[in-house]
């Protein structure tokens, strides 16, 4: 079984479309034998995906700091919650458990979290592949500065095939097998 770690929102405010397309990614997800692992938060599309994934009889583990159960933001009914000291911990500990990372339109916290995964890329720490999911296209812009960054020379062209962009997640998986193959020795042409 294959282990996708999913970055996504907690927000709760947020348009019912994301709802409704992380239950959908669950269920894939479920469908294909796969498990997730999160940041195993109760709330928004966090809550979605752990609440969907234990519907369909999926696999899915938390990986959550020890403050964030004090607020008592965690799921407590996932398959696995495994609880860390810090964020910095949490987030090595998500991308060591991944075969694939995919982003769900989220916050400043999934945003940084899809960055850094993005930058360990390209320094050869992390080779799986990374789908950022850019429903109604929340990540356009994102996308346009990450592009920017390789015509104004801060990255390499190559670079631009450290991630995949869908639009759905009925794209997720197809995406995943697509993504071009990216070694550690990556890190030979990381600057420029």
């Amino acid at each position: 079984m294959r282990t996708i770690c999913v970055y996504c929102a907690a927000s709760t405010k947020i348009k019912p479309v994301y709802f409704e397309a992380t239950a959908r990614l669950a269920k894939i997800f479920t469908e294909a034998g796969m498990s997730v692992v999160f940041g195993g938060g109760c709330s928004g599309l966090m809550g979605q995906l752990a609440d969907s994934m234990l519907a369909a009889n999926g696999k899915i583990t938390g990986v959550i700091p020890q403050f964030m159960c004090d607020e008592e933001w965690h799921h407590k009914s996932l398959s696995e919650l495994i609880v860390v000291e810090t964020m910095h911990e949490r987030k090595a500990l998500m991308a060591k458990m991944a075969d694939a990372i995919v982003a769900l339109p989220g916050g400043c916290g999934t945003m940084e979290e899809l960055l850094e995964a993005i930058t360990w890329k390209q320094l050869g720490i992390l080779t799986v592949p990374i789908v950022i999911v850019n429903m109604d296209g929340y990540y356009d812009s994102m996308i346009e500065m990450l592009h920017r960054a390789v015509d104004e020379n801060f990255m390499r062209g190559v670079h631009k095939n450290m991630w995949e962009v869908v639009a759905t997640p009925e794209e997720v998986l197809n995406a995943i097998s697509n993504s071009a193959n990216w070694e550690s020795n990556s890190r030979s042409f990381a600057a420029i």
